[in-house]
């Protein structure tokens, strides 16, 4: 694939996965777009070039976009326990906004934009897929609200105005290098410390390792079709089974105390009331 590969939030979890996978698979030529805050823990050591600024930096976006025929967008603000959204809404949905209309006066093959296996609708009876339009926005809270609105953006920017935008809806991930961590991959790195006795009973989430998720993105910068989403799962798994896996890893013992999912709903309910 000739051409600069540029990954954005390459600190990140997903973000930096995808670099490496980059560079293991001969790409000479890959650009980095990373605030000066940022950890290179997940990137260290890699032969990148790296450019610093933000997603409402214009200048220095249209900068590391210069001579890149792909970029992948990794960025994602994922704190649905916020009180106050509005800072989630501001980098998921205006900073991708700030990026899109810079990406778009770009010569670029590919946008790869990590999108949420959460804007996939829900089918009573039978399986979802690409074409299932999201259905369940009014449960989904802001964070749902606000991954929706992006994706719909992506492609709403490609139907419109000829952008060469992807949408790849991710499902949770987990496997090595989540050191920030993702909240889900906090939770299970809790599990395995002792520090969370339980497991939600009845409750089970689509994941897909970590290394397939970043697989899934280069080979959409390569032929993904333009204007469609993707999902990028591998099965539903309950989070009694994630704990167990996590936990036989180390070595610990996993939580064997189940609370039921309508319990942890009402208590959270009730937080959400105080607060």
């Amino acid at each position: 694939m000739a051409g600069t590969k540029l990954v954005i939030g390459a600190s990140g979890f997903l973000g930096s996965h995808v670099t490496k996978q980059l560079i293991a698979g001969g790409e000479s030529d890959v650009r980095v777009l990373i605030r000066t805050t940022s950890s290179m823990r997940g990137i260290d050591g890699l032969p990148v070039d790296i450019r610093y600024g933000d997603i409402f930096d214009t200048e220095a976006l249209r900068n590391a976009m210069a001579g890149c025929d792909v970029v992948y967008y990794c960025v994602v603000d994922a704190r649905p326990w916020l009180r106050d959204p509005t800072p989630m809404w501001r980098t998921n949905v205006d900073g991708l906004r700030n990026v899109l209309d810079v990406a778009v006066d770009a010569d670029l093959r590919r946008f790869v934009f990590t999108s949420s296996i959460g804007t996939i609708g829900r089918v009573d009876g039978g399986l979802a897929d690409e074409d299932t339009a999201h259905n369940w926005l009014d449960v989904g809270g802001a964070y749902i609200r606000s991954r929706v609105e992006a994706e719909r953006m992506v492609l709403r920017y490609s139907a419109e105005r000829g952008f060469p935008g992807v949408a790849m809806c991710v499902a949770n991930t987990y496997g090595p290098g989540d050191f920030l961590p993702t909240p889900h991959g906090g939770m299970l790195a809790a599990a395995v410390r002792g520090k969370i006795p339980f497991f939600i009973d009845g409750y089970e989430a689509e994941v897909v390792g970590i290394e397939d998720a970043a697989r899934a993105m280069i080979l959409a910068g390569d032929r993904g079709a333009v204007g469609e989403r993707y999902i990028v799962s591998e099965r539903f798994m309950s989070t009694r089974e994630v704990h167990e896996i996590g936990c036989a890893a180390v070595g610990a013992a996993p939580p064997k105390i189940g609370v039921p999912i309508r319990a942890m709903a009402a208590v959270a309910h009730l937080g959400s009331a105080a607060a």
